[in-house]
């Protein structure tokens, strides 16, 4: 017997085991075979080492685990105990050591163990791991049990119970077979929403397998999806525990019976009986052909049942179904305008089939994949994190290609729309290019690079079959407390607006004609409207200080400041839009704050009607149920509000036959549902999702590739912001001996940031990238490393200190739930100690400004690094001069928090920075003075008159950086708040008036 998680011998586990435990065991059955006895002999443990370890959503959500004695534990002296508060998901995990060999359950019935139950009436998951690589690279097989009883209870559970997810899962399975021989533990997901403890004691097998544990009958697919007059292969495949040939046969009855197709018309009726024989080894198949037959008419899909009976095995988990394919309905034409397939296709569903188009599900909260087609969903997503086990390329193809599958067995056969986000390229996916997030992209000041950006991530996202992004975010941030503000491309709404083609990026050509192309992706404009001006304080969601709050604003600062970036998005052809969680109150229309989710007046009223926008308007995550009132009313309220679809992660049957209940009613007219389907269905003619449903790979050889990486690599050059550099600090010479600090220098998780792999990011290596101190040992730079700067100082040329923020992801990083704009104490002395020491550069890599002013005259050199992605090599290139710094800052930096919001067109304007402020390390740095800045002013009027962009812009650069290079460090109130103000001119076009403000910033210096 393989060694247990206990005890390395039969003969020594057999001592151990209680006379109560060997009852159970009949004198043909294995002596039960103890897991976990929690007496100690397992220790708390993280993998790869054997050990139990907790989990969860969030940093509150694992439950705190011990080691108890108690007099009434069941076996032995201890038991585990725990105590949990869980608002979205945790529990916890017994692993076995990934260097050992995998344990054999296979001689066993099941699993059993002692529950001392709370009787919450709670259900509690219980999921074993099998085959793979190792624990945390294994089959999930999950049952439950519902905690209804009061006291210790033995919970026995036959391994027949389990079932295998089909959410969180290897895709396609390691095989998809319970085969009990490579077992790497058990895991227990406790009770949501309700604070609790539990105790637990004596895992343990128990009883002797049988023939039908042992072998199994499967399908090679669910729905087998076929062309009038042609044949469905239905193929059987037996599998046995450890392939090993059956002892006793295995029969399988079949029949073709029930379904919408007619037998003898559509389909000759099929039945018989296939054996296999005793001696028949694992992975023998034999195949059942199903004739359909031609009968020349138009049609809908016909779906014919294949009824299996087996004996003698495990039976496949679903009956598989024959579809034949809809054929000879106009809107299955290509030929024909999308317009028209729309309104034909429209014309034929029932009000279900049109509620299910309008449903958006959590691909993870399936109940089974059949659920697809039960309920005719029309979309699925992956939320942050949601992701496929192993996360790779073809693992996401597969398994969205799994789901396009079961949405081929509704009757006309309508692809789903697949979403993720991917907001600063393929996040979700290890080994994808991680580009800057959008607020280093809004520094590059370069619309190219953003649109080049768009394209990597499009390719980098279709390539594994999603064909959906919601992205770009065209927040307007106005408040740096604020937890998305990185999401954003800057604090002017010109800033944003310019930056949109990444739109053209993502989606290609305005009219959509690129949409059905393998690199382009379906974009999505958010969060409509206002909600980076949410007031800080107006939040009412959990912790959350400013997201998901209250805009305050009059009519015309709506429009001027965050409605301006969406009609640039309209007119660039964004296919949808997303609204955003916040509440909008504008002032004086009597109103008071309203949730978005809720406004018709904004999304039928502006943004459909008056923008012309016809894509379709998605809502955000369970968006709707922030809307007063009952469910009833969260869906007819935000339906006629002008949402198309819904994203209802958990929730999609209850949504569903909610928009239906409201349509018989009366309270949602069925033109507004044809309104909101036929845009839905116009964006997946137009992704030609009903020609092609399944991934085009041929470009996932490009995920994480040079080419796309050297995109990422320019824009963390560009995006990066040289603020301050006296004496010439920078760039560096490879013949400098430099000294490296800080907590981000080599931290690739700090410098991705939120919404990477994970929906809140985390420190440390999580993907595949370079790190800021690896970048420069690759530029060749002479490089000693001490995070906390405790390493001996003497002999160093200069000093480069990388600090700034860890990971976070909407609310979460609101400041004041938990978060400041402060250097941490670690990171704060290890730039005090080193620019102490000998001359310094500052890397702050973060999300938004920190506070540096108190430490501001003893650094040498200032950089806003942002959060630059994967390439930390990018932001190596410009400390060595391979690049110079161009960056300009998209938001103003602070000299204290009580400033914020500040933004650039404020009355009173005193930041440490200014917004556009960037210092360069060009060669050939622009020289003069006033009479430069005069002739400059000329030059851009005249551009002014004839059009002439290119020359505008570039008059307005010069003067800029000769405004800079004199100030120096030296910004006062009366050359910041011009000098800004300039920065949104140049953005607007209005070149000479650029350049009178630059004049006037450089006479007040």
């Amino acid at each position: 017997m393989r060694r247990t998680a206990l005890l390395a011998s039969a003969t020594l586990l057999t001592a151990l085991l209680p006379l109560a435990s060997a009852r159970a065991a009949g004198a043909d059955e294995p002596a039960p075979v103890p897991v976990d006895r929690f007496e100690g002999e397992v220790p708390f443990a993280n993998p790869p080492a054997d050990g139990l370890f907790t989990w969860g959503s969030d940093a509150d959500d694992p439950p705190a685990l011990a080691l108890t004695t108690r007099t009434d534990a069941p076996e032995g002296t201890k038991v585990l105990t725990g105590s949990y508060d869980i608002s979205g998901y945790g529990g916890f995990t017994h692993d076995f050591a990934f260097d050992r060999p995998a344990h054999d359950w296979s001689a066993h019935k099941g699993i059993r163990f002692w529950w001392d139950g709370q009787n919450n009436a709670k259900k509690v998951s219980f999921e074993i791991k099998d085959g793979g690589a190792n624990g945390e690279a294994s089959e999930l097989w999950t049952t439950s049990f519902t905690d209804d009883w009061t006291g210790w209870k033995q919970i026995e559970i036959p391994f027949t119970d389990f079932t295998y997810r089909t959410d969180y899962q290897p895709v396609g399975g390691i095989d998809q077979i319970l085969g009990l021989t490579q077992m790497w533990g058990y895991a227990i997901t406790l009770p949501v929403g309700v604070k609790g403890q539990f105790a637990m004691d004596d895992v343990e097998l128990y009883g002797k397998a049988d023939q039908s544990l042992r072998a199994s009958v499967t399908t090679d697919a669910a729905v087998y999806p076929v062309k009038e007059g042609t044949a469905a292969a239905v193929k059987l495949s037996l599998a046995t525990t450890g392939a090993v040939p059956i002892d006793e046969p295995v029969t399988v009855a079949y029949e073709s019976a029930g379904g919408t197709a007619e037998p003898g018309k559509d389909y000759t009726p099929v039945k018989g009986e296939i054996t296999f024989p005793a001696g028949t080894t694992s992975g023998t198949s034999r195949t059942i052909q199903v004739p359909t037959l031609r009968d020349r008419s138009a049609e809908p899909a016909e779906t014919i049942p294949l009824k299996l009976t087996v004996t003698g095995a495990k039976a496949p988990a679903e009956t598989p179904q024959v579809v034949i394919d809809a054929h000879g309905l106009p809107y299955l034409d290509p030929r024909l305008p999308v317009r028209k397939r729309v309104a034909d296709l429209v014309s034929r569903m029932s009000l279900e089939e049109k509620a299910g188009q309008m449903t958006q599900a959590e691909r993870g909260a399936l109940t089974t994949q059949g659920d697809i087609a039960t309920y005719d969903l029309g979309s699925l997503l992956s939320g942050g994190g949601s992701t496929p086990t192993p996360n790779t390329p073809e693992a996401w193809a597969k398994m969205i290609d799994a789901f396009q599958l079961r949405a081929q067995a509704t009757r006309f056969q309508i692809p789903l729309i697949y979403g993720v986000d991917a907001v600063h390229g393929h996040n979700n996916l290890a080994g994808a290019t991680i580009m800057p997030h959008n607020i280093g992209i809004g520094a590059t000041r370069d619309p190219r690079l953003a649109e080049r950006t768009g394209a990597v991530t499009a390719a980098e996202v279709r390539a594994t079959g999603v064909p959906w992004d919601f992205a770009p975010c065209l927040c307007v941030t106005r408040d740096e407390r604020w937890g998305r503000s990185y999401e954003s491309f800057g604090e002017d709404p010109a800033l944003v607006e310019s930056m949109e083609t990444m739109i053209q990026g993502l989606q290609g050509a305005p009219n959509g004609k690129d949409l059905k192309n393998n690199d382009k992706v379906l974009a999505t404009a958010k969060h409509f409207v206002g909600d980076g001006g949410t007031e800080y304080g107006s939040s009412t969601t959990g912790s959350y200080t400013i997201d998901q709050g209250i805009t305050k604003v009059t009519r015309q600062q709506l429009e001027a400041v965050h409605l301006a970036p969406y009609q640039t998005a309209v007119d660039r052809g964004i296919g949808a839009v997303m609204p955003s969680y916040s509440s909008l109150d504008i002032l004086g229309d009597g109103r008071g704050p309203v949730k978005m989710h809720a406004r018709a007046d904004m999304i039928n009223g502006v943004l459909k009607d008056r923008m012309g926008f016809d894509g379709f308007v998605i809502s955000d995550w369970q968006a709707i149920d922030q809307i007063p009132g009952d469910y009833a009313s969260d869906v007819r309220t935000s339906i006629n509000a002008g949402l198309d679809m819904i994203m209802v992660p958990y929730a999609y049957k209850d949504f569903r036959a909610t928009l239906v209940d409201e349509v018989r009613a009366g309270r949602v007219s069925e033109a507004r549902v044809n309104d909101a389907v036929s845009r839905i269905l116009t964006q997946k003619f137009k992704l030609g999702l009903f020609e092609k449903p399944y991934a085009d790979t041929s470009g996932a050889s490009q995920i994480g590739s040079a080419a796309h990486r050297a995109v990422a690599r320019e824009a963390a050059a560009k995006s990066q912001v040289l603020l301050k550099n006296s004496a010439g600090v920078l760039p560096l010479a490879t013949s400098q001996k430099v000294y490296v600090a800080g907590s981000n220098a080599d931290d690739l998780g700090n410098q991705t940031g939120g919404w990477t792999i994970t929906w809140q990011g985390a420190s440390g290596k999580h993907t595949d990238g370079t790190t800021i101190l690896e970048g420069m040992r690759r530029a060749g730079g002479d490089v000693t490393y001490s995070k906390d700067a405790s390493a001996p100082m003497s002999g160093y040329d200069v000093g480069v200190v990388v600090v700034g923020e860890t990971p976070y992801a909407e609310g979460k990083g609101d400041v004041g739930n938990g978060n400041d704009l402060e250097l941490t104490a670690a990171d704060q002395a290890a730039v005090d100690k080193v620019c102490a020491a000998m001359k310094c550069a500052v890397l702050i890599v973060s999300g938004r400004p920190q506070l540096i002013g108190d430490r501001l005259a003893h650094i040498d050199a200032l950089v806003a690094s942002w959060l630059p992605g994967t390439e930390g090599d990018g932001v190596a290139d410009v400390l060595y001069g391979k690049r110079a710094f161009t960056g300009q800052l998209p938001v103003t930096w602070p000299k204290s928090e009580a400033q914020l919001p500040i933004n650039v067109g404020d009355t009173s304007y005193d930041p440490q920075f200014p917004y556009g402020w960037g210092l360069t390390t060009l060669t050939k740095a622009p020289t003069g003075g006033e009479a430069t800045l005069r002739a400059l002013a000329l030059v851009a009027e005249a551009a002014d008159r004839t059009g002439a962009d290119e020359i505008g812009r570039a008059a307005v650069t010069r003067a800029r950086l000769l405004v800079q290079q004199k100030a120096g460090s030296a910004i006062t109130p009366a050359l910041a708040k011009p000098f800004a103000d300039a920065d949104h001119l140049l953005l607007t076009g209005r070149y000479g008036q650029a350049v009178a403000k630059l004049l006037e910033a450089y006479r007040a210096t």
